[in-house]
């Protein structure tokens, strides 16, 4: 845990930032870069991104005081610049929220580069695209890698660091510091990947679940149930590999690999076949709109993140009494 000084000089260094896209990712990066005390400084062709955003704001902001952060008067540190080169010439940060396509975030880097200060930090929130296939056409990509958070990224904690083949080591070490400074829990990846980490453990659930709604085993319903009381559970306290570790016996996963080790990795070999046509499709949408769709979503996404924060509180102490 950096100290109160590191996080304090870390949001210094990182005063001015300009947000590229605000969207419902880039809507709330501002909304926590702004609880931070930061200048914000917009760039979206959108029609009425202004408006849009405010609105944003004030919907996050019942969170933002939830988590003990500043959450009145935000928007005055928020500005909006439609012209690219002028949102960016003077950013100490780029936190970039725009569409996954490739073609579209080259050229959009190229252009960042030739405007920003040399200094800038410039960072992607894609959860597709790595970081070096996004500096194709940067003439250095050094300051360049991924910081994927998980949505909400004002609420959520994680976010993917993920360096691209030409970044710094140093650039990698300053965006850990940066969302360390801001609440956040970064984890920097070893490799570049498709679809990182966490995305990648939440396809390989969603295509278990798609499977058994398929096989008529459950149904949407019954399967959130059966997901919120047992695995969700556990892996809010602890994720797979200490949980098993804890199941194992008293050597912990040296156990559990002895005696089940045989029958998971035959079980690895067989991988469900889940045909996710209009069918199967249907039978999902109308299986939820006839359970949790009746609830609108406003309301379940608030009822989602008074609950998270609720639980981000107990583990907060949680690991507060674990450091004494």
């Amino acid at each position: 845990m950096p100290s109160s000084a590191d996080r304090a000089a870390a949001l210094n260094r990182y005063r001015n930032v300009c947000v590229i896209g605000a969207g419902v990712i880039g809507s709330s990066w501002a909304a926590l870069f702004l609880a931070h005390g930061l200048n914000v400084v917009i760039n979206d062709p959108q029609p009425g991104i202004e408006a849009t955003t405010k609105d944003a704001l004030i919907k996050i902001a019942p969170t933002l005081l939830k988590l003990g952060l500043p959450h009145e008067g935000l928007e005055r540190n928020l500005r909006f610049e439609p012209d690219l080169a002028r949102a960016v010439a003077g950013a100490d940060l780029v936190q970039e929220n725009g569409p996954e396509k490739p073609e579209w975030k080259q050229q959009l880097w190229a252009q960042i580069e030739a405007a920003v200060p040399r200094h800038a930090l410039l960072l992607s929130s894609s959860s597709a695209r790595p970081a070096t296939e996004q500096a194709r056409e940067m003439k250095d990509a050094s300051r360049l890698l991924v910081g994927h958070p998980f949505n909400p990224p004002h609420l959520i904690p994680l976010v993917e660091v993920v360096p691209g083949e030409q970044t710094d080591p140093q650039a990698t070490a300053d965006a850990v510091a940066f969302y360390e400074a801001l609440g956040k829990v970064p984890r920097v990846l070893k490799k570049e990947i498709q679809g990182f980490v966490a995305n990648r453990l939440q396809r390989a659930i969603m295509r278990e679940a798609c499977y058994l709604v398929q096989e008529g085993v459950v149904t949407v319903d019954e399967l959130d149930d059966i997901v919120t009381s047992s695995i969700g559970l556990r892996w809010a306290v602890n994720g797979p590999f200490s949980s098993f570790h804890m199941g194992g016996g008293p050597k912990g996963l040296e156990s559990f690999f002895q005696h089940l080790g045989k029958n998971m990795a035959a079980s690895f070999k067989v991988i469900p076949q889940v045909d996710l046509d209009e069918a199967l499709q249907r039978r999902i949408i109308d299986q939820a709109a006839a359970s949790f769709g009746r609830t609108p979503i406003p309301r379940m996404e608030r009822e989602r993140d008074d609950t998270q924060v609720a639980l981000l509180h107990v583990l907060a102490a949680r690991n507060g009494r674990d450091r004494t």
